[in-house]
């Protein structure tokens, strides 16, 4: 495990993913977005839930935060799909047809098997995807990403954009724990333990404000110093974070180029075959 790695980093680890340019993160990560959103099929999203498993393990994170967002993530997750029952209760008869009863509370709220496994698909499909956001996020810099959206021609202007805002957040959340801790050592109390939620909901919101506030004066001083050095005069740009592909590289090129395809292949027999129901059901 790596205890320094952040849910942004500023510095490239040291693992076959995160040696990868930052076109090719950028390009692969898109190509699994657009095949998750194009399918409901399980049969595709299970492995590929899988795959991304095995690429988030090898990637080494801090799994003590990586547990902790994904427990939250799943409790949302969970209780987005309580909602969905609670107002119709036989929603799988719309999105993969039938209405097999597997047990009856009263004549409006039923468990059915289609609902069931239409939750199933899409608890799935949301983990799947949450999982792959995670791995691009812990092993792509700042500088990484911005060269990848210019290698698939977003002007070279907004990349720098979301790249500063990467680049500060981990700035952003470090100053907080330092001066939480400074307040804590002064007599404030901000333990879970003996501080009811409210309270340190509070306490987190005066801390946090005047560092948000903060940044925008350093988002400030950037462009200004930006300004002064000519950025933006040029049409094109280089960057120092990009380097040359690597034998990895030109592997999974054909990884994403295979993604890309099923993609293709995903939306064209949707188009062709004109499913009645969007999730596939065996």
């Amino acid at each position: 495990m790596n205890s320094d790695r952040l849910f942004i980093n500023v510095k490239p680890g040291k693992t076959f993913i995160d040696r990868l340019t930052g076109k090719t993160k950028v390009r692969t990560f898109l190509a699994l977005i657009m095949l998750l959103i194009a399918t409901w099929d399980i049969r595709l999203i299970l492995p590929l839930f899988f795959l991304f498993i095995i690429a988030l393990i090898s990637i080494r994170p801090n799994w003590k935060k990586v547990w902790a967002v994904m427990g939250f993530i799943i409790l949302v997750n969970l209780f987005n799909l309580l909602l969905m029952w609670l107002v119709e209760p036989d929603y799988g008869r719309n999105v993969v047809g039938g209405s097999t009863v597997l047990y009856r509370l009263s004549d409006f709220y039923i468990i059915s098997a289609e609902t069931m496994w239409y939750f199933f698909v899409r608890f799935t499909k949301f983990m799947a995807t949450f999982v792959i956001s995670l791995v691009f996020i812990q092993s792509i810099t700042p500088s990484e990403m911005a060269a990848g959206l210019y290698s698939i021609k977003v002007p070279y202007k907004a990349c720098t954009i979301v790249s500063i805002a990467f680049r500060y957040i981990p700035d952003i959340a470090r100053d907080f724990q330092n001066i939480k801790i400074s307040m804590q050592a002064r007599g404030l109390e901000l333990d879970s333990r003996k501080a009811s939620l409210m309270t340190r909901l509070k306490q987190n919101i005066t801390i946090l404000a005047p560092l948000i506030i903060t940044s925008f004066d350093r988002v400030g001083n950037i462009a200004n110093a930006m300004d002064l050095r000519g950025f933006g005069k040029k049409k094109t740009r280089t960057y120092y974070a990009e380097h040359e592909d690597t034998r990895g590289d030109k592997i999974m090129m054909l990884v994403y180029l295979l993604f890309y395809g099923l993609f293709l292949a995903v939306v064209i027999i949707k188009i062709v075959t004109r499913p009645e129901y969007q999730v596939w059901y065996p």
